[in-house]
């Protein structure tokens, strides 16, 4: 993919802890690698307990879901529905997490004799409130419940308006509360104010599947439903896929539903999810969260972004081969259209910074066109935000309205700011470090001025340096199958549980060789092994690389490449080239 900038400064290094005596106890305790040990003391383990929940957690170790508030008032709700035969509308956001979540949630009421409606919201449309337009469809369809999911924690306007209406309604969501809590029969959200709910990270569907184990543990109490009957198992596909696709946490419960939701995709009984994989070209043999974040969210999200997310929901639920193979095609056409307006953007984007370098001299960066795709903004924030380690807002204009994407570092948190300017914001809403925003054009420059003077106060040199966080120190002769197997303990990975990125000095057994125009294949040598790295995007660094023996700190991630028979592969992270000191006449 393109990127929108050319020049990015070299990243600090941030050599990890080292405590000895706490990795041998590690070693001891679970007869694991030192080097996985060592990686286990950088990423700030401090007691066996949380290293064995890291490592070994199963399905028993999930929390109860009526440990959140308003769970049993939600749950009556719905099992006094089923009894009754009331329609019930699963109304959800338009992303990857909202897509799954509706479809967990819709295919789970209906496998326990619930009538169910669905309803995606299209922010294609351009009306006033979403949540009005599922009220339309929940009265069309005579629903007497509405069940949000991954949305409608900020709606408490549009809520009331569906309440008036005798449409029950029950909030499941994950985004931050506002000071004003909707007013319905339950709101199930763990960042609610002194929520008891141990995990906060959970994500919308993460949210949905905690409402779907309750109604089960409801139905089997009450006789309903035997055990035997139900398996929760078959949702956990949809729950992987989500909370990856929405970069939820995976420490902790999400770890667990995320590591068994990848186990229940290799098992393929989707026909949906099949043929999404079949045309994103990847194999199920080798899933992975990388690949879902990779290939197959970005096909789902096209939808939300530049056409209907229903489709989404669609395929996911899909029974029928052909119509899911059709639907599969569409989003991959769709993902093709997605790519070439992200493209188109990335130049625009480009350009603007080669005439204004000015833009670098402030701790954020603020952008705004009307030339760019609402649907698309929020890709290349991240993109901006992550390559250049500063809050990013980008704001796309359409008719005097413009839309913003934000995403941030960990040292500034976004919805404090965000309050600051609620006077001059339609509305905003999401997390500390991704939300989004509607602003009117002539407040465009008013919100520039105050988000960059406030991110210059807040933020220091050292927070916007790009920076490589080290797990640990190793040799060659370390890289082995057994340690690759041994650092498999760590997967799945994602946000907040990084690839381990480990470090060394090797020299170039012959110079580097340019592959695929821009990636770049080192040769290296340490004590007579020599292993192949690449660098990815980095084929202008050649050059500076010609000499044979020359000497390179490496950090690097270590894989398989399983071309022509196994191999150890690096993956290099980055490189510094080590000055031979001359010897002294």
């Amino acid at each position: 993919m393109h990127s929108p900038f050319h020049h990015q400064e070299a990243p600090v290094w941030i050599y990890p802890k080292i405590d000895n005596e706490w990795k041998e106890s590690i070693i001891k305790e679970f007869k694991i690698h030192p080097v996985t040990a060592q990686i286990l003391v950088a990423r700030g383990f401090t007691t066996l307990d949380e290293i064995h929940d890291y490592l070994y957690s199963k399905l028993p170790d999930l929390y109860d879901p009526f440990l959140m508030p308003e769970m049993p008032q939600a749950v009556d709700r719905i099992c006094r529905a089923i009894k009754n035969k009331e329609n019930i509308l699963i109304y959800g956001d338009n992303d990857v997490d909202g897509m799954t979540g509706t479809a967990l949630l819709t295919e789970f009421l209906q496998f326990v004799g619930a009538n169910v409606y669905f309803y995606v919201s299209n922010r294609g449309t351009n009306r006033q409130s979403l949540i009005v337009e599922a009220l339309e469809y929940a009265l069309k369809n005579e629903c007497k419940l509405l069940i949000t999911v991954d949305c409608g924690i900020t709606a408490a306007t549009e809520i009331a308006k569906v309440v008036e209406k005798n449409v029950d309604v029950i909030i499941t969501d994950h985004h931050e509360p506002t000071d004003k809590i909707p007013h319905c029969v339950a709101t199930l959200n763990p960042k609610l104010l002194n929520n008891p709910y141990p995990n906060r990270d959970l994500t919308g569907v993460g949210v949905a599947f905690k409402l779907a184990h309750a109604v089960t543990l409801q139905l089997v109490a009450e006789g309903l439903i035997s055990p035997k009957k139900i398996d929760l198992k078959r949702y956990l596909d949809l729950v992987a896929l989500g909370t990856v696709s929405d970069m939820g946490s995976l420490l902790g419960e999400n770890r667990i539903l995320v590591n068994y939701g990848l186990r229940q995709l290799k098992k393929n009984k989707r026909i949906g999810l099949a043929k999404l994989v079949s045309v994103s070209d990847a194999d199920l043999n080798e899933i992975s969260t990388f690949m879902i974040a990779s290939k197959l969210a970005p096909r789902l999200n096209s939808l939300g972004r530049i056409d209907d997310p229903q489709k989404g929901v669609q395929m996911l639920l899909a029974r029928n081969v052909i119509a899911a193979e059709k639907l599969a095609v569409e989003l991959d056409l769709n993902n093709m259209e997605r790519q070439k307006i992200e493209r188109t953007m990335s130049l625009d984007i480009e350009n603007t910074v080669s005439l204004h370098p000015e833009i670098f001299q402030t701790k954020a960066i603020v952008l705004q066109s009307d030339k760019w795709h609402p649907g698309v903004i929020a890709i290349l924030s991240t993109r901006i935000a992550k390559q250049y380690n500063r809050p990013t807002v980008m704001i796309a204009i359409d008719n005097g309205i413009g839309k913003g994407s934000l995403r941030s570092i960990p040292e500034f948190p976004l919805l404090n700011v965000l309050k600051d300017c609620s006077d001059i914001l339609v509305n905003f809403g999401g997390h500390d470090f991704a939300a989004g925003l509607t602003i009117k054009e002539q407040h465009i420059e008013e919100f520039k001025h105050r988000f960059i003077k406030a991110a210059d106060a807040k933020l220091r040199d050292h927070d916007v340096m790009t920076k490589l966080l080290l797990d640990a120190e190793v040799n060659f002769d370390e890289l082995t199958f057994d340690f690759m197997e041994s650092i498999r303990l760590l997967e799945p990975y994602g946000n907040e549980n990084p690839q381990p990125i480990l470090y060394t000095v090797a020299k170039q057994a012959w110079p580097p060789k340019v592959v695929g125009k821009t990636h770049l294949k080192l040769y290296l040598e340490q004590d007579d092994r020599m292993l192949e790295g690449i660098a990815f995007g980095q084929a202008a660094q050649s050059p500076l690389l010609r000499k044979k023996n020359l000497k390179l700190r490496i950090a690097f991630t270590p894989q398989i490449n399983n071309f022509q028979g196994p191999s150890i592969q690096l993956m290099i992270r980055d490189f510094q080239i080590v000055e031979e000191s001359k010897p002294y006449v």
